[in-house]
């Protein structure tokens, strides 16, 4: 059987002192999505940000290609193929398009990934080139922060809650893109996103997180069908 991309084995971790994920094991593999689904304030983002390395890790493991990765800096991991799209975006905000997508791009472990490639995903950014990253609407920012990520020639893309906030017409075409994207170039994916509608719509499998452990695990589609258990843990949370 193939290693998973990605394992984590009992981790508890949180910020400072503060415990907020509680013993949380899981495997993700290459090729894969994941939705990480629950409540505001259950773990998702700490989940998140706990792979790339931001929290206190107070035990458990977190392993990559086989690998242990627990005592590696974030750069490190990034380096390593793990790609991160904030909730904040984080975009430089007075360079522009074409230098956010430069200043960091990397060859990565894949090189599939350079400027033509991301101006063919989202083309939009192409005729935005010389905007700075202020002169862009939300939806153009939430494209930048995507793509200037991928300039890093990721094998995984953690995504948290990219849809947030943005006009139903650029929500469909986030996800479209991002659907089109996972799949064509065998991207694997972890969504935060309150709709779990959509994020089980784009994604294999789900989790659903509660007080900080998994309370659920199993496929998207089966998940999607099993309206008891979205309204125990998500409730109000569903899509319209």
């Amino acid at each position: 059987m193939a290693e998973p991309l990605l394992s984590l084995r009992n981790v508890t971790a949180g910020y400072g002192e503060a415990v907020v994920l509680d013993d949380v094991s899981l495997d993700i593999e290459e090729g894969s999505g994941l939705a990480l689904l629950g409540r505001n304030g259950v773990g998702k983002s700490t989940l998140i940000e706990t792979i790339m390395g931001f929290t206190t890790l107070f035990s458990g493991s977190v392993h990559w290609r086989g690998k242990d990765i627990t005592r590696l800096k974030p750069y490190q991991r990034a380096q390593a193929g793990i790609g991160w799209i904030p909730q904040e975006r984080d975009i430089f905000s007075t360079l522009s398009v074409e230098e956010n997508l430069t200043v960091i791009a990397s060859k990565g472990q894949n090189s599939q990934w350079d400027l033509a490639k991301v101006y063919e995903l989202f083309p939009r950014l192409k005729e935005r080139s010389e905007n700075k990253g202020s002169q862009l609407s939300g939806g153009e920012q939430q494209m930048l922060a995507i793509a200037r990520t991928l300039m890093t020639n990721p094998s995984m893309l953690l995504l948290d809650e990219p849809l947030e906030g943005l006009a139903p017409i650029v929500v469909e075409e986030l996800i479209e893109t991002i659907t089109r994207m996972c799949n064509e170039a065998g991207m694997t994916l972890v969504l935060v996103e309150q709709h779990a509608d959509t994020a089980l719509a784009m994604t294999d499998n789900a989790i659903i997180i509660e007080r900080g452990r998994i309370a659920h695990s199993g496929t998207s589609a089966d998940l999607m069908a099993d309206h008891a258990t979205l309204d125990r843990y998500i409730g109000l949370n569903l899509g319209d």
